[in-house]
């Protein structure tokens, strides 16, 4: 079973800590890198890669510096990076056969592996179009495909649902789910339910620190009597919405019901729920810490 191990990982630019000293141990299976935008995870995600350097500590492949296996690590990736670059004058089906080439692919069992990740991304009734006339959804797909080139054992995915509509969003859960059984695939997002079905474990990444990691069970634990429900007037809630993290908001006919999260009991009469993935981001990321209102 492939391990990748991050042994003290950190990149700094001058003199800010854009990822600080992760330490983690990922073997096969899905884990979703969740934290909001400049959290570092694209910068991590780089150095796996081997794009960028490591500026303190290791990433070890099976027990070897990733920067001392050169081409060996790089057969072993696929990489569908956060701003995808392409050829609008190729065919989606050029464009993979290219990409297949470079990867040094033999050209029939090229064509014969462009045909099937056109059929897994739902690409193959427009194969011959070019693709500059994509919707950015369709662009997204071809990127998946693109990093699934090769067969990789390690698949690194950088906002890979971004454009796509909720169908297709769903279609690529599934893809990925279909994947995971002998890769480890890192899938870094900031939409909590890309992640919430798919994932064997999540990383919580804030301010370029690994925060939290585990299961799914694991994670919902660390919130679990964090998370309340209570009813309140319509003409309170936009206090409450200055004052506390709310994951969910809903009028009904006896007012407004609200979800929030927190230490301590908000309302007197506010009750505990289970937590869901989302309670559980939005409690390490809220920015109000106050006190419960009487």
């Amino acid at each position: 079973m492939l391990e990748l191990k991050l042994d003290n990982v950190s990149k700094i630019y001058g003199g800010h800590r854009a990822v600080d000293g992760i330490e983690y141990i990922l073997s096969h299976g899905v884990y979703g890198l969740l934290g909001a935008n400049g959290a570092g995870k694209t910068t991590l995600l780089r150095m796996i890669c081997g794009i960028l350097e490591v500026t303190e500590g290791r990433i070890l492949c099976e027990g070897t510096e990733i920067r001392k296996m050169g081409a060996e690590y790089r057969r072993l990736l696929g990489y569908l990076p956060q701003n995808f670059g392409y050829y609008p004058e190729f065919t989606a089906r050029k464009f993979l056969m290219y990409l297949a080439a470079l990867k040094a692919i033999p050209k029939r069992e090229a064509a014969d592996k462009v045909e099937e990740l056109l059929r897994l991304v739902d690409l193959e009734q427009v194969k011959d179009k070019k693709v500059k006339t994509f919707s950015g959804g369709m662009v997204r797909r071809l990127g998946i495909a693109q990093a699934l080139l090769g067969e990789p054992e390690i698949l690194i995915l950088d906002e890979p649902t971004a454009g796509l509509d909720p169908k297709e969003r769903i279609r690529f859960r599934n893809i990925i789910s279909a994947l995971s059984k002998n890769r480890i695939i890192i899938l870094s997002t900031h939409i909590v339910s890309d992640v919430e079905y798919i994932a064997d474990k999540i990383l919580l990444m804030k301010g370029g620190k690994l925060l939290s990691a585990g299961d799914i069970e694991h994670m919902l634990s660390q919130v679990r009597g964090k998370v309340w429900e209570c009813c309140i007037r319509p003409e309170e809630a936009e206090a409450y919405q200055a004052n506390f993290s709310v994951s969910n908001l809903r009028n009904t006919e006896q007012g407004v019901k609200l979800r929030i999260v927190a230490d301590d009991c908000p309302l007197t009469d506010a009750v505990p729920v289970d937590p869901d993935l989302e309670d559980v981001y939005l409690y390490y990321f809220r920015e109000f810490d106050r006190e419960p209102l009487s």
